[in-house]
């Protein structure tokens, strides 16, 4: 497994936990509705999708599939938590994502 494929994998687990924990905190499964965490896994995401951007670009693989991603990613702070706009649009950065890494390990 090459440093971008393995990049890759670590940010789709980050970004499954990233979804997992939103949902729960839409849900009302957490109590605490402690969203700190939910903020730090946002951020190791897109740190982790940057760097695996990088790799790519370091091997002359194609980048541009996971760039919609990535601006979806980066435009997520502008929605409402709890808002369907807020879901919808991590609905789309991680549709977005699974056809960027289709495209680009194809």
């Amino acid at each position: 497994m090459t440093a971008p494929h393995l990049a890759l994998s670590v940010t789709a687990l980050l970004l499954a936990g990233l979804l997992l924990l939103g949902l729960s905190l839409q849900l009302g499964w957490r109590q605490d509705q402690a969203r700190w965490p939910h903020h730090a896994l946002f951020f190791a995401v897109t740190v982790s999708l940057a760097l695996s951007l990088f790799l790519l670009w370091r091997r002359q693989l194609p980048v541009w599939p996971l760039l919609p991603a990535l601006a979806l990613l980066l435009s997520m702070p502008l929605t409402r938590p709890g808002q369907a706009n807020h879901w919808q649009r991590a609905l789309l950065v991680t549709l977005a994502f699974m056809l960027g890494v289709l495209i680009t390990v194809r």
